[in-house]
């Protein structure tokens, strides 16, 4: 379309990016896979493909702040978890969107469904490992495998962002301990570190709309507000019944299956 590049764009594609950066927020701070949502849109109406990575970094940013808020004023949020865990999850992510160009997208796309799948069925063998977490874990320093691990995410997060929070979430809590609230606290506060290192450097690549990027934000922010109240409110349980939807979902798109069945409902 190119609507944005020629500063054109209708009323009703405003609503559109709102819309979509609320359910990007709500998905995101409650599991992740939020941009699977936003980076169609914003590849959509105009924007090229670098850019709407980029430009959907303010959304997720912005979104985080919100609900790294939230959690906190909850009383579920471990800040010391946050600040060691982001440590090596920043490096990586500075290394992922330095590299954003060079891969095979869909290639990338195809293997995290297929690793979403198997994510999927150990949500489902192991639930009470993710109802209750592993407390006596949570103090532990985190070994050198367990810091590679989220350095090897980071690098995910930092080049495409989409279904990265599923990945941090399903590391804090089989990794670390946690449980999904408090593994859910944890992911917004690393993803803030992360996704904060990762645009700055598409900004230096000159490689973020900031007007679209704000607009998208509102919706962001208050998917995130709503979702993080959410956790809180409801425990895990809920929020595990909301995981595996979105990992569902999100597998199914990242397999094509979603295209396939639209395919077939049109050739009837």
């Amino acid at each position: 379309m190119g609507v944005i590049l020629n500063n054109c764009m209708p009323w009703y594609l405003y609503v559109a990016i709102i819309a979509a950066g609320f359910v990007a927020g709500f998905i995101n701070t409650l599991a992740g896979s939020g941009s699977l949502v936003t980076l169609p849109l914003l590849i959509f109406i105009g924007l090229p493909a670098t850019v709407a990575n980029g430009t959907n970094r303010v959304g997720v940013l912005l979104q985080n702040i919100v609900g790294l808020s939230i959690f906190k004023h909850g009383k579920v949020l471990d800040m010391r978890g946050v600040l060691i865990l982001s440590i090596p999850s920043v490096i990586g992510s500075v290394i992922g969107a330095q590299i954003a160009t060079n891969l095979n997208e869909v290639l990338m796309r195809r293997t995290i469904g297929v690793i979403m799948v198997i994510m999927l069925f150990v949500i489902l063998l192991q639930p009470k490992r993710w109802l209750e977490g592993e407390l006596e874990n949570i103090n532990k320093h985190p070994s050198l495998l367990k810091i590679f691990l989220f350095f090897t995410i980071g690098i995910y997060g930092g080049f495409i962002q989409a279904g990265v929070g599923i990945f941090f979430l399903a590391a804090l809590v089989l990794g670390i301990g946690y449980n999904l609230v408090r593994g859910n606290a944890v992911k917004t506060g690393i993803i803030l570190f992360q996704t904060f290192a990762a645009l700055l450097v598409f900004v230096f690549h000159s490689q973020v709309n900031w007007a679209i990027g704000l607009i998208l934000s509102i919706g962001n922010m208050l998917g995130a507000w709503i979702a993080a109240k959410f956790a809180v409110s409801w425990g895990p349980l809920w929020v595990q019944r909301v995981l595996i939807a979105i990992v569902v979902i999100s597998a199914a798109d990242l397999l094509g299956i979603i295209e396939l069945m639209k395919r077939f409902i049109l050739s009837l």
